[in-house]
């Protein structure tokens, strides 16, 4: 049986850089959608650390962004994600670096990486390694995005996009490993 649409989160995480030469990922700003591509959240997130490097050119992220009394606090992001996550199927691009960074675990039978989904890969005839979500989201669906600044809210909804392109399949083939 699939699971209810309301089980799935996408989310897309942006970060800015920190330590030298801003080489270390820092949350700056998750979004969060359901099924439908509802944004249920959208939020900036107050640093833990001195940004070296705010990616303004591709983020749009500035100093103000992550000073403004709007963001959120790591400490506030982490547990409502930790909260809401529970129990739910997250969607999403290399979800590995947005869990990583929020530093929250996530069974592995509960995400659907639409960067790791090998029938993505093979229709790619890149089977060996992760692809961008800008050539998934071109090359399958003719959609375009990531272009100009990089926008969370529409990273995970072009990730849902493309989990919902092959859903019954990919509900399937988790149910077969599950069950063999």
């Amino acid at each position: 049986m699939a699971p209810s649409i309301d089980s799935f989160l996408a989310i897309s995480c942006t970060n800015v850089g920190v330590g030298p030469g801003g080489t270390t990922h820092l949350l700056a700003r998750i979004a969060i959608v359901d099924y439908r591509g509802n944004t249920v959240l959208d939020k900036y997130v107050a640093p833990t650390a001195t940004v070296t490097d705010y990616r303004t050119l591709t983020t749009g992220i500035t100093a103000a962004h992550l000073s403004s009394p709007e963001a959120w606090s790591f400490a506030a992001i982490q547990n409502y994600c930790s909260n809401f996550f529970r129990g739910k199927i997250l969607v999403g691009h290399s979800l590995w670096n947005d869990l990583a960074v929020l530093g929250l675990p996530h069974p592995a039978v509960d995400t659907r990486d639409v960067a790791l989904y090998q029938p993505f890969r093979n229709a790619l005839r890149s089977p060996h390694q992760a692809i961008g979500l800008q050539t998934l989201a071109w090359q399958l669906m003719s959609r375009r995005c990531q272009e100009g600044q990089i926008h969370p809210v529409e990273n995970a909804r072009a990730a849902l996009d493309l989990y919902r392109s092959d859903a019954a399949a990919w509900e399937a083939s988790i149910a077969n490993e599950c069950f063999s």
